[in-house]
């Protein structure tokens, strides 16, 4: 794939692709599905947009319903559906905040009534604010990068594990900060280095009921998060051995290896989709 430009956008909402440009690559043109998800249900968080809606629509290509949670976005949320249901898929929204231990809850209890079972769970949803120095870290901001990007992992899962079957999985969204650091990103990676630890955790106490848990910890991808939260986009990913950034296309057929039955002697484990970055497992 060729190198795009990125630019900057001078009015930006959090969240919303709606301000991209160029509009992110789903699923690429060049992608062959084989069912390989066939009759399966997946819940994905944050997938209105992003590397959640590209999960997303790879996994309907692959054959499996899904429901995605989101907080706002219900525009780019409908377009996520769209394109699920292009593929004769179902596809559920679900709105609301994953901050909510409530609603993490019905989420779950939401999917299975309507689709009656659940095979996958994809913890994707996330948020970050930039800060150069500990001391610009605000206790909100702090709080909310936790409670977004960790706790709702605890809560889905104990909703979710009583619903899952040997050969079902559960996958993770960490990021390649939780294993080089940033010097911008200080909660945000480090609430990505808990991802990491609770998914090896997590997969040896799940291991011997035949439920596999394993995540995917991206570089820099061309999602609407990043236009939302950085100024200098025409730098962003250039630092990478390949020189660019990434689509959200190269990184959900990643979830689509982890959910079938082609990645089922692999549990605890994290595949590095970052543009050539060397990093510790």
């Amino acid at each position: 794939m060729k190198s795009k430009n990125f630019k900057t956008q001078k009015q930006k909402k959090p969240g919303s692709e709606s301000k991209m440009t160029p509009k992110p690559e789903y699923i690429s043109k060049k992608y062959k599905a084989s069912g390989k998800l066939i009759n399966k249900v997946a819940l994905i968080t944050g997938g209105d947009s992003g590397i959640g809606r590209s999960v997303a629509v790879h996994y309907a290509h692959e054959g499996a319903d899904v429901a995605i949670v989101y907080l706002s976005e219900s525009k780019d949320a409908q377009e996520t559906k769209k394109l699920v249901e292009a593929q004769n898929r179902k596809c559920l929204l679900i709105k609301g905040d994953l901050t909510d231990e409530k609603f993490c809850k019905k989420c779950v209890k939401e999917v299975l009534k309507e689709f009656k079972k659940l095979n996958i769970l994809v913890n994707n949803a996330g948020t970050h604010f930039n800060a150069d120095t500990p001391t610009e870290i605000t206790s909100e901001n702090l709080k909310k990068t936790f409670e977004t990007n960790i706790y709702p992992l605890f809560h889905l899962t104990n909703e979710a594990i009583p619903h899952l079957s040997k050969g079902d999985c559960i996958i993770n969204t960490s990021s390649v900060t939780a294993y080089r650091g940033s010097d911008h990103l200080l909660d945000y990676s480090s609430t990505k280095g808990a991802i990491s630890t609770f998914t090896k955790s997590l997969s040896a106490m799940l291991a011997k009921k035949g439920i596999r848990v394993n995540g995917v910890a991206p570089g820099p991808i061309w999602t609407p998060l990043i236009v939302s939260s950085f100024d200098k986009l025409e730098k962003f990913g250039k630092d990478t051995p390949m020189g660019r950034a990434g689509q959200p296309s190269e990184v959900g057929p990643a979830y689509v290896f982890l959910a079938s039955s082609d990645s089922s002697y692999i549990t605890g484990q994290f595949i590095h989709v970052n543009g050539g970055e060397i990093v510790g497992n």
